[in-house]
């Protein structure tokens, strides 16, 4: 199957260079370009995007909202976001996976890095660039602008609905690991540990495994380590 993918930057140049680099694999294309989030969601929905790769900086509707109007579209649930920007700044990353974005990526990424992500977005998977640690993902989520006393006490709720299994499974994912990894760290079958991660984020109304972790997060039920 061809992965269908929109370009999302006011930058023309840089969209065309994009176009090339995709189009040139065989299991993907570009679908539609964008110079602004307003256009980039019309064409996600027009084209049957798989895929979106979002330009946070873009005059009238930016990146966040855009990433938002998608993710809150249940037509387009299916549809992954790939923030791509120049600016790599930390709290970029958290406004981003809060957006709804599937992962976070620097434009000084390595082609092959690019191409990689759209394959793993288009997956389900959720991704970070190198310089978007774990740890500062965490320290964010969980602290950024909330306190213990304020945190999203429905999702906490929410929290209830899983079994002690899929916590654990919860925790592993937000820890950034693998299905494989999980499934070695807790002696199941990766299948297992698949079927785990699916019933959590029904349960949960996650999209994806981005959104676990966000979840995970500001629910209170991973911490982030104090180094």
């Amino acid at each position: 199957m061809t992965i269908r993918v929109v370009l999302a930057d006011d930058q023309a140049l840089l969209r065309s260079a994009f176009r090339v680099l995709v189009d040139s694999e065989p299991d993907m294309e570009v679908v539609g370009e964008a110079s602004d989030g307003a256009e980039a969601v019309r064409l996600t929905r027009e084209e049957r995007a798989d895929v979106v790769l979002m330009d946070i900086r873009m005059p009238g509707t930016d990146g966040f909202a855009a990433t938002r109007m998608i993710s809150a579209d249940p037509s387009l649930a299916h549809v992954r976001v790939v923030i791509l920007t120049t600016f790599e700044v930390d709290d970029y990353v958290v406004q981003s996976l809060r957006a709804g974005a599937s992962g976070f990526l620097g434009k000084g990424s390595e082609p092959e890095e690019l191409l990689s992500a759209i394959r793993v977005a288009a997956g389900g998977e959720a991704l970070l660039s190198p310089a978007a640690t774990k740890g500062l993902i965490a320290r964010f989520l969980a602290q950024g602008d909330a306190t213990d006393d304020d945190r999203d006490p429905a999702r906490a709720q929410r929290l209830a609905a899983l079994t002690v299994r899929e916590r654990e499974v919860l925790v592993q994912v937000a820890g950034g690991h693998s299905n494989d990894e999980i499934a070695e760290r807790l002696e199941v079958s990766p299948l297992t540990v698949k079927t785990h991660v699916n019933r959590a984020m029904g349960k949960l109304g996650a999209r994806d495994r981005a959104q676990l972790v966000v979840i995970a997060y500001e629910s209170g039920l991973v911490r982030p380590r104090v180094d």
